[in-house]
């Protein structure tokens, strides 16, 4: 493939014109084409058979009907065109390592070396951030839209809540600033949903539920973006929603939200609501939200610098983990033994206890995957952070540098404001080498 010139190839000085790459970023094919045929003189023909898309199909998506939002096809169209990875948000193209003389050399796209190593998730990172930012849902395939007239089914509830899984998903490659605006388009299609359709009791509890559990992805997304009125507002909207559904996990975890949010800025006011935030869900809730609100509560508590409390909510966080309750776990609160050691080794963190924190937040950062960035990143700040209180200053710088590499492009102002405090005692050290080259990186 990589020898192969296909007659389509777009020439470098077109790859350069504003329009086209515009049109390429914003992954309107349509003008591409247009374009393409316009300026280069390569035929919707030619097109079509590169592309393998019907000549037809090409006509209509220059006129502007239509787009092209699957990831396979994007890519062939990549291909074929001899457009630069990175400016699809796609990963580099075998081809681009003998890009032929006339046209465009390429640095890879943002990677690490397990992407090389062929794992789809980092791969498709870029892509996805590209399609969230041109308006799409759709770099994820296999979610369609959801067609429903003003008579609501009872399966629509079930099908909303499968698509708002799968969602879910973007959030663990993305930062806020990537999918606030897909997960807040989810919940207010829902919501119109609510207020125009016709349904029976059953399907309207049903469907508030899973709008509770849309506003809390969206207001995460806002919280993880710096919108923090925003996440606040629907936060409170999803608490209402879900007490109106009579779903009393929900309406606990969306208080837990609220008050790691509240945390920040009034410490008592955040512990209180995450005392609520278990009372709500109550012993009745599945093994997991048990675990994943008493877990926020021991944050709570650390932030707060209570100690005590701190270990009996990880106590009771693991207790209910290994519980076997078969009550079935809800998607949103798919948390495990590495949620709560990662949490522990956090609280520990704030607490200033680093001999307790730094074997936990090294054991598990051994193998998480540097996929997660946004959130690898953060729990590297945790890390240095303790290193720091343990008198490590060099691991320390080292920790910082590696959490500044992730944290670069990561959509979500979460890392750099954790990193922020850590900078700031180093400056205190930057006579050592390994803290004035980790401080250059930061000013860079």
């Amino acid at each position: 493939m990589t020898d192969y010139q296909p007659p389509t190839a777009l020439p470098r000085e077109l790859l350069n014109h504003a329009e086209m790459r515009a049109a390429i970023v914003a992954h309107d094919f349509g003008t591409v084409f247009s374009l393409a045929r316009d300026l280069a003189k390569i035929s919707y023909s030619k097109i079509a058979a590169e592309c393998d898309i019907k000549p037809e199909r090409v006509g209509s998506l220059a006129r502007g009907q239509g787009r092209i939002t699957s990831f396979d096809k994007i890519a062939t169209i990549a291909d074929a065109l001899r457009i630069p990875g990175h400016l699809l948000g796609l990963a580099r193209r075998d081809w681009e390592s003998a890009t032929a003389p006339g046209h465009t050399p390429t640095a890879s796209a943002h990677i690490t070396s397990t992407t090389r190593g062929g794992s789809e998730t980092v791969l498709r990172r870029e892509f996805f951030r590209a399609s969230a930012g041109a308006g799409l849902v759709l770099g994820l395939p296999e979610l369609a839209q959801i067609e429903a007239g003003r008579q609501i089914g009872r399966d629509v509830p079930e099908q909303l809540r499968h698509r708002t899984a799968r969602l879910r998903r973007l959030d663990d490659i993305l930062g806020g600033g990537d999918t606030y605006r897909v997960y807040l388009g989810e919940y207010q299609a829902t919501k119109t949903m609510l207020r125009e359709g016709s349904y029976t009791e059953e399907t309207g509890r049903a469907l508030l539920s899973v709008l509770s559990e849309q506003a809390q992805q969206a207001g995460w997304a806002a919280f993880d973006a710096g919108k923090h009125a925003d996440a606040s507002s629907l936060y409170e909207a999803s608490h209402q929603a879900a007490t109106e559904a009579e779903d009393t996990a929900l309406a606990g975890n969306a208080l837990a939200f609220l008050a790691y949010q509240k945390i920040n800025a009034d410490r008592t006011a955040g512990v209180d609501i995450a005392v609520e935030s278990c009372s709500t869900a109550g012993p009745g809730a599945p093994a997991g939200v048990r675990a994943l609100l008493h877990g926020r509560l021991a944050w709570a508590y650390a932030a707060a610098g209570n100690a005590d409390e701190t270990e009996r909510a990880l106590d009771a966080a693991e207790s209910a983990l290994g519980s076997d309750d078969g009550i079935p776990q809800p998607d949103w609160a798919a948390w495990d033994g590495n949620g709560l050691h990662i949490m522990a080794g956090r609280c520990w963190t704030e607490l200033r206890r680093p001999l307790r924190a730094v074997p936990v937040l090294e054991d598990f950062l051994s193998h998480y995957d540097d996929a997660h960035a946004r959130d690898k990143s953060l729990y590297l700040s945790w890390l240095a952070d303790s290193y720091l209180a343990a008198g490590e200053i060099e691991q320390a710088a080292a920790i910082t540098d590696r959490a500044l590499e992730l944290s670069a492009g990561v959509a979500s102002i979460r890392p750099r404001r954790r990193i922020a405090p850590i900078l700031h005692q180093l400056r205190a050290h930057q006579e050592l080498p390994a803290v004035a080259d980790v401080l250059e990186r930061a000013r860079a």
